[in-house]
């Protein structure tokens, strides 16, 4: 059987996303590619963000290929899963397209892992796969008839059918990744690094899936949920090869990239820079000392709120108070040139006090952001606290919420952002 994994021609105008707008390597289709091809079957990515090509490009090279099932993700990629656009303009306008030329189609994200029912119908998809979909797109190449595979929303007998809930794939087991040196040539973007300009290409990776938290903004509930590792010689296969191809700088999309003495003293053998997310109170300052050792160049620290009850409010299970805190992340600023101190706007903060901590913490060259408003995610706690479980409206509901409570948004957006239904009136089928 013949796949064809698309990535759609991403833009952004008048949306309410939050993540970075550069193109990134698709690491859910490059494990979904090796799973399909050593079950025997042909997968082909067709990424037309990363490629730069338009909706008349992506069609011409879907219709030479003649695929089985051409799967669309929601996302522009895994490492945005948890800060995908809220609506689905794009993805609608490229099933749209392609339908007449691509076979079955899917899709796959974390619209169809939250609001599966929603996802199937706006999209016009024959199959929606809820949860990590690695694993679950290799079954559905081995079986002629779906309804009977878990983890996916469907259509059968022109109703919908849910099959059980979302995927969690073992991860552990999935191969090492190489992608095509001319893919690698063309990634020149070098995601949150700020210490110097790109001189080669750069790259995605990840050594770990799932957070063993459960923080009350992070939409991680149905999809990168329950932390795994992946075995170090597999991670070290992927990243020499990388290297080999060379890449010069590495970002681990970890949802929290936590100390790992084995990987960091890899790392520092390898002539390579990285960047990672993580919480530094989690680090101590023999491990922080060794990251900087390892080649880390850029540390996004999750901090949210200056606060004891604002930490709890958000469930951080932080056992440090912010002079600790900020004590950790002046360390890191001595051995790591670029430490962001993430913060969220809290009712429990004094703003006062909270510029006066960002002026500090400049003092020594920690940057930390104006604390941003909380979008409530489907699939996060903040949500389910709110409303509850996610229903057919979820990302309508969170978006109009945003836009009546707030009045400024993230430095990213420069126009205010629309209603999901003003987006996706004209993006999608009939």
């Amino acid at each position: 059987m013949r796949f064809a994994l698309v990535n759609p021609p991403w833009t952004f105008d008048g949306s309410i996303y939050f993540g970075c707008r550069e193109p990134h390597l698709p690491l859910e289709y490059g494990y979904a590619k090796a799973l399909l091809e050593r079950a025997g079957h042909e997968a082909v990515i067709i990424d037309a963000q990363f490629l730069d090509l338009s909706m008349d490009a992506l069609v011409e090279r879907v219709a030479a290929l003649r695929p089985d099932v051409t799967v669309v993700t929601t996302a522009p990629s895994y490492l945005f899963w948890r800060c995908a656009p809220p609506e689905l303009r794009v993805p609608m306008q490229t099933v749209a397209a392609l339908r007449g030329v691509g076979g079955r189609m899917v899709a796959v994200g974390p619209h169809g892992s939250t609001t599966p029912r929603a996802a199937l119908r706006k999209l016009g998809v024959e199959a929606v796969v809820m949860g990590e979909c690695e694993e679950v797109l290799a079954r559905m190449a081995d079986a002629g008839d779906w309804s009977a595979i878990d983890h996916l929303c469907l259509w059968v007998g022109g109703t919908v059918r849910i099959n059980g809930v979302p995927a969690a794939a073992t991860f552990t087991d999935l191969p090492a990744l190489h992608w095509p040196d001319d893919w690698v040539a063309r990634h020149r973007h070098h995601h949150h690094r700020f210490d110097a300009r790109p001189t080669g290409p750069g790259a995605e990776m990840e050594t770990s899936r799932g957070c063993p938290y459960a923080c009350t903004f992070c939409a991680k509930e149905n999809f990168r949920d329950a932390y795994r590792r992946r075995p170090l010689p597999v991670v070290l296969e992927e990243l020499d090869g990388l290297i080999a191809q060379g890449v010069e700088y590495v970002y681990f999309i970890d949802e929290i990239f936590l100390p790992d003495r084995a990987l960091l003293e890899a790392l520092a053998e390898r002539p390579v820079r990285f960047g990672v997310q993580t919480r530094l109170d989690l680090w101590k300052p023999p491990m922080i000392e060794l990251l900087g050792r390892a080649g880390c160049v850029s540390i996004e620290a999750g901090v949210e709120s200056l606060t004891v009850e604002g930490r709890a409010a958000l469930a951080k299970k932080c056992r440090m108070d912010t002079d600790e805190l900020s004590e950790r992340l002046i360390l890191a600023k001595k051995v790591v040139p670029f430490v962001q101190a993430n913060l969220i706007r809290s009712a429990e903060d004094d703003p006062a006090e909270v510029t006066a901590w960002r002026a500090r913490m400049q003092g020594y060259g920690v940057w930390s952001n104006d604390p941003v408003p909380l979008f409530p995610y489907p699939g996060s706690p903040d949500y389910r606290l709110r409303w509850g479980l996610p229903d057919d409206e979820a990302w309508e509901r969170a978006v109009d919420h945003y836009l009546t409570r707030h009045g400024a948004f993230c430095d990213l957006q420069d126009q205010r952002p629309l209603p999901i239904r003003d987006l996706e009136r004209t993006g999608g089928v009939p």
